[in-house]
């Protein structure tokens, strides 16, 4: 830990720099990434996008360099793609994140428009009627199966080095017809996976719940306010301190 005090990297999807109103720059302070590294009397470095599941994780930290300069000097490493895995996804991921390739340009619109309109229907339908759920964004063995590259790969380097994840959010979006149903077998398979391998948890869901679901947070039914931020933030500098040797 260097003199200016803990240095945490955050791997994240839009929950982690969307704010009541829009996305923030990373260095909003009110972030709860940023909310953290303050308590701790450090700092965040955060390294996210919209939509990032586990496996993007996987594939910022195996591919950018950014990561690779940091990951000497961090002293914890949190996991924070919970958000986006567990959401419905009627069309599989796959063929989903190839509608920004499509062209021309106004076919490409009138089709995302397409999916769009057609994505809470489904979102309802497929939650009812096929087993599971249908389609998730990203499976939960595969939500595990990516953090366990996440996690290996920074413990071969850094044998010692904290790792937390968080658990899935919950949301009452209209664009996903309010329908969660692969949150509760996200859950489990995350939290056996870090009872397995000595990982950190924070459970999201229990700290927004009332947020997100009172209709407190973003307009959008999914992205938080800033008094969940807050909550957040300082639940995981709670959680990290002892690790760290922070004292309050």
């Amino acid at each position: 830990m260097s003199s200016k005090g803990p240095l945490v990297l955050v791997l994240g999807d839009s929950l982690a720099f969307h704010g009541p109103d829009r996305p923030e720059p990373a260095d909003e302070p009110r972030l709860w990434p940023n909310v953290a590294a303050a308590s701790l009397r450090g700092r965040a470095e955060l390294v996210a996008r919209s939509g990032w599941t586990a496996r993007h994780a996987w594939h910022a930290l195996a591919d950018d360099p950014r990561i690779w300069a940091l990951l000497p000097r961090v002293d914890a490493l949190v996991l924070g793609t919970g958000g986006m895995d567990s959401l419905p996804s009627p069309l599989p991921t796959s063929v989903r994140e190839l509608l920004p390739a499509v062209r021309p340009e106004p076919l490409r619109r009138v089709v995302r428009r397409g999916y769009q309109r057609a994505q809470p229907g489904l979102s309802r339908a497929f939650a009812a009627a096929l087993p599971g759920g249908g389609p998730a964004t990203l499976p939960a063995r595969l939500t595990v199966a990516y953090l366990e590259r996440c996690r290996a790969a920074v413990h071969a380097l850094r044998p010692e080095l904290p790792v937390l994840t968080l658990l899935p959010a919950v949301h009452r979006a209209l664009a996903y017809g309010g329908a969660h149903p692969h949150r509760a077998a996200a859950e489990r398979a995350t939290r056996e996976w870090a009872a397995a391998h000595g990982v950190g948890l924070l459970d999201t869901a229990a700290l927004v719940s009332d947020h997100v679901l009172g209709g407190h947070g973003n307009a959008d039914g999914m992205h938080w306010g800033w008094e969940a931020h807050r909550r957040v933030g300082e639940a995981l500098a709670d959680t990290l301190r002892p690790v760290l040797a922070v004292p309050r």
